[in-house]
C-alpha cells in the first residue's frame, strides 16, 4: 500500500476527484458507524411537516457535503502532514453525517440539493485558500465552522416535530461530533477569527440554507 510520502501532486488530485464524485452521487459514501435513527420507532408525520423536516434534513446532508469538500481542500494544501492527515481524519468521520442524512431525506420521500456541486466546489476552493495561508489559518476556519454548524444544528433541532426521534437522533449525534471537531481544531493551534469574518461566514451559511431548503 503507498505511504503518505509516496503520493504525488497527480495522485493527490485524483484521490479528490474520486473523494468529490463518492461525496456528490447518491448512496456513495459508506458510514464507519450506523445511523442513529436505526433504532428509533417510525412514526407518521402529516404532509407539512414532512415536507419541513425534510428541507431541514437537505440542508445538513448540503452542510456535510461543503464540509467534505473544505476538509479535502485544507488536506491539499496543508503545510504540516499531522495537519493534513488530521483534515483527512475529520473528513472521514463527516461521512457517517452525509451518509445519515442521506439515507433520513430518501426516508421522508425527498431528495439532496441539486446544487451540491455548486456548493462543493465553492467550498473546496475556500478550504484550499485557507490551506494555502497557514496552517493555523486553516484550522481556525473548521473551528469557526464547526461552530456555525451547531449553531444550526441547534435550531433545527427546535423545529423538528417532538415525535420524529429518527431525525433528531441523527442531528444530536452530529452536534456532539462537530463540537468535538471545533474544539480538536482548537486545541490544534487554529486562529480563533474575529466577529466581522465569523459574520460574514454567517452570512454565507444563510445563503446555503435558503437555497438548499426547497432546492
Amino acid at each position: 500500500m503507498a505511504t503518505e510520502r509516496q503520493y504525488s501532486p497527480l495522485d493527490r488530485l485524483l484521490l479528490q476527484a474520486d473523494t468529490a464524485m463518492r461525496t456528490l452521487l447518491p448512496f456513495s459514501g459508506q458510514p464507519s458507524r450506523p445511523s442513529p435513527a436505526i433504532i428509533q420507532p417510525d412514526v407518521s408525520l402529516d404532509d407539512t411537516q414532512t415536507r419541513h423536516v425534510a428541507g431541514l434534513m437537505r440542508i445538513n446532508h448540503t452542510g456535510e457535503v461543503c464540509a467534505q469538500a473544505l476538509y479535502q481542500g485544507q488536506a491539499l494544501t496543508a503545510k504540516l502532514p499531522q495537519v493534513r492527515k488530521a483534515m483527512e481524519h475529520a473528513a472521514e468521520e463527516e461521512i457517517d453525517h452525509l451518509a445519515w442524512c442521506e439515507q433520513r431525506i430518501r426516508q421522508l420521500g425527498s431528495h439532496p440539493s441539486v446544487l451540491n456541486p455548486l456548493f462543493y466546489g465553492m467550498s473546496f476552493g475556500i478550504g484550499a485558500l485557507a490551506g494555502l495561508v497557514s496552517d493555523k489559518v486553516s484550522l481556525g476556519f473548521v473551528a469557526a465552522t464547526e461552530h456555525q454548524v451547531c449553531k444550526h444544528l441547534d435550531e433545527h433541532l427546535e423545529q423538528i416535530p417532538s415525535e420524529d426521534e429518527k431525525s433528531r437522533a441523527i442531528l444530536e449525534q452530529m452536534r456532539v461530533d462537530e463540537e468535538q471537531h471545533a474544539e480538536s481544531a482548537l486545541e490544534a493551534g487554529g486562529y480563533r477569527f474575529p466577529a466581522p469574518v465569523r459574520f460574514g461566514m454567517s452570512l454565507m451559511a444563510k445563503v446555503m440554507t435558503k437555497s438548499t431548503y426547497r432546492i
